[in-house]
């Protein structure tokens, strides 16, 4: 019985002490803790000043999205015996410098897809991958202070495609006018003086000429989020149907060490592109379109896979 009763207290005194060192592991937590958030704290508004210090800011994100599968006699699909695949990249970088008289801004945004569909019982289709998305721009703007939120400013902007028709066709802005930063990490040009060129194989679709370029930017890196749209349009003064708009949009989410979920979606309205491509599917004996009746539908794509954050 005495052994009982002594095996009964040091049960007892077992369990308050493993209770009481509970207690003190948690306050001991808690206080380490609000330490990190302290110290947290800090670093944070360090970093707000290096952000605001004048000088270059550079970043990068992007996103990866690909899936690759193989069938062999799935007879519930249309295509029971094949090998397909799809493989998508998007990079958007920046390097930005900031002075007190000037600034000088760059970026640069790539989209490249690529898809295979391998139907194994014809020998006569393709068995590679070949690109889809592909979008390639790159703007750089300088801009003298007029003051804080105001500057005049040149602006020179490329758009092309580089897997399959680079520079077929590709269009390069230059012109002169102003520049508007209302809030931080937003930027809003209107150049009235600008000219477009293009450059294609087909001079009797496309045609340079002079207008006026708008171009809205917003990026912004808030903790784990990056996110960027761009709208950029073209307004000629010659003719509406020279005219042309494009506008992306990117947001990256990081979830573990810089990998996270990315998703961009571009949207994008040419009536150029629209007439050749208009002209080339047209079939052999039929009446091309013009750009009076020619179909323009609002052009699009969006990609969802992988993030990377530089």
């Amino acid at each position: 019985m005495k052994r009982l009763t002594t095996m009964a207290i040091a049960l007892f005194t077992m369990t308050i002490s493993f209770g009481q060192t509970i207690e003190e592991l948690k306050a001991e937590q808690a206080a380490k803790k609000d330490s990190v958030a302290a110290i947290q704290a800090r670093v944070d508004a360090l970093q707000g000043q290096i952000d605001a210090f004048p000088g270059w800011k550079t970043g990068a994100f992007g996103t990866i999205g690909a899936n690759i599968s193989s069938f062999s006699n799935w007879y519930l699909q249309g295509t029971p015996n094949n090998n397909s695949g799809n493989i998508g990249v998007t990079v958007n970088g920046f390097a930005n410098l900031d002075r007190e008289k000037f600034f000088w801004r760059n970026s640069g945004n790539v989209n490249l897809q690529w898809v295979k569909l391998d139907n194994k019982d014809v020998d006569t289709d393709s068995d590679s991958f070949d690109g889809t998305t592909d979008v390639f721009n790159i703007t750089s703007l300088y801009g003298y202070k007029l003051s804080e939120k105001f500057a005049i400013s040149a602006l020179g902007e490329y758009r092309t495609s580089i897997i399959n028709n680079f520079n077929d066709p590709g269009y390069l802005d230059i012109g002169v006018g102003a520049t508007w930063t209302p809030i931080t990490d937003m930027v809003v040009v209107i150049h009235p003086l600008n000219y477009n060129f293009v450059f294609a194989d087909n001079d009797a679709v496309y045609e340079s000429s002079a207008g006026a370029k708008i171009v809205v930017d917003y990026t912004k890196q808030l903790g784990a989020v990056n996110f960027k749209t761009n709208f950029s349009t073209f307004q000629s003064y010659e003719n509406g149907d020279l005219s042309n708009w494009t506008w992306i949009n990117s947001f990256g989410y990081t979830l573990w060490k810089g990998i996270g979920v990315g998703f961009e979606f571009g949207l994008r309205g040419n009536k150029q592109e629209a007439l050749a491509a208009g002209i080339a599917n047209t079939p052999e004996g039929d009446t091309p379109p013009t750009f009076d009746n020619v179909d323009n539908p609002t052009q699009s794509y969006w990609m969802f896979g992988l993030n990377y954050a530089f």
